[in-house]
């Protein structure tokens, strides 16, 4: 049975940092595509950053550039997203997916966390 869990959300002061971890159990880790997503209150999910099973990266918010970065140990079969310089527009409910696909991210069909939430305060 395929298990993804997240965590490392919180309450965070703006300018603060917050690391996210993500294990996934119960499938070949390195052959799968990880990616972190987020969504806020009344917004449609989003994706913020994925990482292809062969290690190349997508970033797919701009807002987070060059302040957000997704990485993946595979021995430890985990994916992290180190978050810097946190803005309270962060404040979302973010989610690891894992998909053993070609695209660039997991897609809906892939294995969802249920998320964990970070709140960033002004």
């Amino acid at each position: 049975q395929v298990q993804v869990v997240e965590s490392g959300g919180g309450l965070v002061q703006a300018g603060g940092s917050l690391r996210l971890s993500c294990t996934a159990s119960g499938l070949t880790f390195d052959a799968y595509t990880l990616g972190w997503f987020h969504q806020a209150p009344g917004k449609e999910r989003e994706g913020v950053s994925c990482i292809y099973w062969a290690g190349g990266i997508t970033d797919n918010a701009a807002s987070v550039k060059g302040r957000f970065t997704i990485s993946r140990d595979n021995a430890k079969k985990t994916l992290l997203l180190q978050m810097n310089s946190l803005e309270p527009g962060d404040t979302a409910m973010y989610y690891c997916a894992a998909e053993r696909t070609s695209r660039p991210c997991p897609t809906d069909a892939g294995y969802w966390g249920h998320g964990t939430q970070v709140t960033v305060s002004s």
